[in-house]
């Protein structure tokens, strides 16, 4: 295999690169001065994004964005010289596309609305639509043939969204959706594409969660939640031949054990389960249904929790060999083992043509200091999204890193092609370095983190002022991946370190580090934010008079407790969309009895409202007035008390933002410059 990378990495090197779309730049030489990107290059939305390609290899997509509009571009791959045709939306916003069928797109679209009820609620309305090639005709499937007469029933017409859960492919008519919770029922349906008619397939029951469709369009298993006298539990059903259904898993949330199911089998009557019963790390099974036994481990990682299959058959399913490949929570994270050799050497082969280089990565086990080295790309993903079989092969291509602005490129035959750049303006090289390190938390915990180091072409040597910078949660996780909110890019193009910890809590990282999280929100999890803090200071790559905390969501709750906490090692911090109030939040998230068995327990510690009086370093805050996530009034609370206290406190609400995705790249580039000025000239006096 080693022979087969080297030859494709020099027969693509020798290839050369064409933009599809017109996107060619010309090269900056070596010796160029390094371009810091303006607030306003990073607010913007990718000028193209979301290549898919159609199941028979004809067609490819992309979304392309024209100021805050976006429209869908469809090529014949054939041709991809001449002018692709435009799908475009005039009243909602085009987020998503992917090929239904060959000749059919789903759209994911999405526009403000204020939900008008006993007060006006302000959030945003999705809508899954489908369209041809054309964009011509639109469906709204499942949309119902009659008129909704009372004022209700139009909200729950408004607000439905089905959700597909079989293309299925060898039909060229029909697919199968599940109809939208809000309904009167919430069932699954055969979808005729042309005719809009309807065939419930399987009636779901209160307690029926997540339904998985084989590609002939039959349920074939499904979760269900319920109660005992254990608790709250998660249990998995298969279907029998007889289409009765049976439990074959029952997992009780407080115990925070994974039962889930992957994929089918590569058997006859076997499926493909992820567990972490009795584990450390998640893994992989191969699962015998009708003798209810657990048989081959498929794929498990020592370091890392594994998390699915890949396969590029057209049903998805396995071939004669198994699955092209597995899935797991690496450092890069959604990192790729390839049991398919032609796949690992095609992704080795392009990464190789593109200079990518690869280094050895250590591994450190959590808990147990256990060390390992692997070969890793260097700071980079290089993923492969989709591969077509045929005459010529095809393979689209997807290149991302914290400084390295995503790229698509398409490899056929012999020869690649650069298909766009998502950020085409951005000088990477004002994007520093990043890469996966860990550090030792006081307690000993090895701590995994995410570390960017600004160029000290652009920003001389260091030390630096510095941002620790948690995700948000607390139940999730940081990649490697490019950060597209322009929040790690800016900070590092304006000469900041940025160390994104993944503290206790941390989702994906094994059951040590999550459960060490447990009932130390403010406490041990803080600990582990301002240990990452000292690691840097003590790498010199951190000025120690000059660190700040940014975070939003958790990461916001994150930076109101290092405000209120005493003795802290930061000069100001920035909490954006945080919890303040750690009771009321809870009160208002765990009236699910699921959450509440499985999070609430967890949710224990500081709650940095009952501080805001006594805060101890300048703070700045903000959030959206459409936020149904995290309620405005949590922001409020703390800026409303630090301020009748007198305390060093700015606040900002920004106007038609939610929890997440900005709408317009206004919006964008509003948040991006309150945290660009408080770090410049506020965060106490002289800026960091």
């Amino acid at each position: 295999m080693k022979t087969y990378v080297n030859n494709l990495g020099r027969m693509l090197a020798l290839a050369g690169a064409a933009l599809a779309a017109g996107q060619a730049l010309p090269a900056l030489a070596a010796d160029a001065p390094v371009r810091a990107p303006t607030i306003e290059t990073l607010a913007q939305f990718p000028g193209m994004t979301g290549f898919r390609i159609s199941p028979d290899g004809k067609h490819m997509i992309a979304l392309q964005s024209q100021g805050d509009s976006r429209s869908i571009l469809v090529w014949k791959l054939a041709d991809l010289a001449a002018k692709p045709t435009v799908i475009g939306s005039k009243a909602m916003q085009i987020r998503s596309a992917s090929f239904l069928k060959n000749d059919m797109l789903q759209v994911n679209m999405t526009q403000p609305y204020d939900l008008r009820a006993d007060q006006v609620t302000k959030t945003f309305i999705n809508k899954l639509l489908f369209t041809d090639l054309e964009g011509k005709n639109w469906i709204e499937p499942m949309a119902a043939s009659d008129i909704a007469r009372s004022e209700g029933a139009k909200l729950q017409a408004a607000l439905a969204n089905p959700t597909v859960l079989s293309r299925m492919l060898s039909d060229p008519d029909n697919i199968v959706v599940e109809s939208d919770s809000r309904g009167e029922s919430r069932d699954i349906y055969r979808y005729n594409l042309r005719s809009g008619k309807t065939t419930r397939v399987m009636r779901l029951g209160e307690s029926d969660a997540n339904v998985w469709v084989n590609a002939a369009g039959q349920p074939w298993a499904k979760s269900r939640s319920g109660s005992d006298d254990k608790g709250v539990f998660i249990a998995i059903d298969f279907r029998a031949k007889g289409g009765e259904w049976a439990e074959h898993f029952r997992s009780y949330v407080k115990d925070r054990d994974v039962v889930d199911v992957v994929a089918l089998g590569t058997k006859p009557d076997t499926a493909i389960i992820r567990s972490n019963v009795g584990r450390e790390f998640t893994g992989l099974y191969e699962y015998d249904i009708a003798n209810r036994k657990v048989g081959t481990t498929l794929f498990e990682h020592k370091y890392f929790d594994a998390t699915g299959v890949r396969s590029f058959r057209g049903d998805d399913g396995a071939g004669e060999d198994g699955y092209d490949g597995y899935t797991f929570d690496g450092q890069l994270g959604g990192d790729e083992h390839w049991a398919n050799p032609k796949m690992d050497a095609v992704v080795r082969g392009v990464a190789q043509a593109l200079g990518i280089k690869q280094i050895t990565q250590q591994l450190v086990g959590v808990a147990n200091g256990e060390k390992a080295e692997i070969q890793a790309f260097d700071g980079v993903s290089v993923r492969l999204l989709q591969y077509v079989a045929g005459e010529t092969p095809t393979y689209l291509m997807r290149v991302s890193g914290l400084s390295y602005p995503t790229e698509f490129y398409l490899l056929r035959g012999q020869s690649i092609q650069l298909l766009a750049k998502e950020y085409p303006d951005i000088d990477k090289r004002a994007l520093g370095t990043s890469r996966f390190v860990y550090y030792k938390a006081r307690d000993g915990l090895n701590i995994p983190a995410y570390l960017t180091v600004p160029n000290p072409q652009l920003c001389g040597p260091g030390p630096y002022a510095a941002v620790v910078h948690p995700h948000g949660g607390p139940w999730a996780r940081d990649t490697m991946e490019y950060d597209g909110s322009g929040w790690v890019p800016m900070l590092v193009s304006q000469c900041r370190v940025v160390l994104r910890p993944q503290f206790r809590g941390s989702a994906g990282w094994g059951r040590t580090l999550w459960y060490a999280g447990d009932r130390e929100w403010g406490q041990k999890m803080q600990d582990d934010k301002d240990d990452g803090a000292k690691w840097l200071v003590s790498e010199k790559l951190a000025d120690p008079q000059r660190i700040a905390m940014f975070g939003f969501s958790y990461g916001g709750y994150s930076a109101f407790a290092a405000a209120v906490r005493p003795n802290g090692l930061y000069k100001c911090a920035i909490a954006g969309a945080g919890v303040s109030d750690i009771e009321r939040i809870g009160a208002r998230l765990f009236t699910n009895p699921f959450f509440k068995q499985a999070q609430e327990p967890t949710m224990r510690g500081l709650s940095p409202a009952s501080k805001a009086d006594k805060i101890e370093i300048p703070i700045m805050v903000y959030h959206g007035d459409r936020d149904q996530t995290v309620p405005l009034m949590q922001s409020e609370l703390f800026v409303d008390k630090a301020k009748a206290a007198g305390k060093p406190v700015e606040y900002h609400v920004l106007k038609d933002y939610a929890h997440g995705q900005a709408w317009t790249r206004q919006t964008n580039a509003d948040q991006l410059n309150i945290i660009s000025t408080y770090l410049a000239s506020g965060c106490g006096k002289g800026g960091l």
